[in-house]
């Protein structure tokens, strides 16, 4: 079966290209919420948010990408959202306990449980030091560094997900390794 067979078949709300989409689409999508968000529970939720918008949505594809293109779209716009999202709730929560003394903060950094199972590092405290130093890059970098060095997405795939050009791409993984360096440099000077 063709692609396009294949997304007609969806279109038309088959459950047997339905579970195949799950099929082929489970394990990368879930993998690629790891990557921007290291909870299980919470990468978990998101590839399920992630199929249900592809299954509200698939009327609305109109194959001028590939679908898993299409796909890895908005798997990373729903990662990018839900961090947006936690940042925002973390900043609310510091502003609500500089005006009132019974609000608790926590003052856990969420990015530091680390799950993902395409990153075994011996040391525990080097993943996480690498998580955060990912975590603090600008978006446009830390989209693209995960991509590329977590997901394993080349840069013409990054391209078509992100919609930016090969050269913007290239640019921001140049940049991104080049924040990531200075950033990890300090560290373990500090911690020497």
């Amino acid at each position: 079966m063709t692609e396009t067979e294949f997304i007609e078949q969806l279109k038309s709300q088959s459950r047997a290209s339905y579970s195949k989409l799950l099929d082929d689409f489970q394990h990368k999508v879930y993998a690629t919420c790891l990557s921007f968000v290291p909870n299980k529970e919470d990468a978990e939720d998101l590839a399920q948010d992630v199929f249900v918008e592809v299954f509200k949505s698939i009327t609305k594809f109109k194959g001028e990408s590939k679908l898993s293109t299409w796909i890895y779209r908005i798997t990373t716009n729903k990662c990018l959202e839900f961090i947006r999202k936690k940042n925002t709730k973390k900043r609310f929560a510091f502003m609500q306990s500089l005006t009132r003394r019974d609000f608790e903060i926590d003052r856990t950094n969420y990015f530091t449980e680390m799950n993902h199972p395409g990153i075994i590092l011996e040391n525990k405290e080097k993943s996480e030091t690498l998580f955060l130093a990912i975590n603090g890059l600008p978006e446009a970098q830390r989209l693209v560094f995960t991509l590329h060095k977590i997901d394993g997405k080349s840069y013409q795939e990054i391209s078509e997900i992100t919609k930016k050009s090969l050269s913007s791409v290239e640019s921001l993984m140049f940049r991104a390794k080049k924040n990531l360096q200075k950033t990890l440099e300090n560290f373990y000077k500090k911690n020497k």
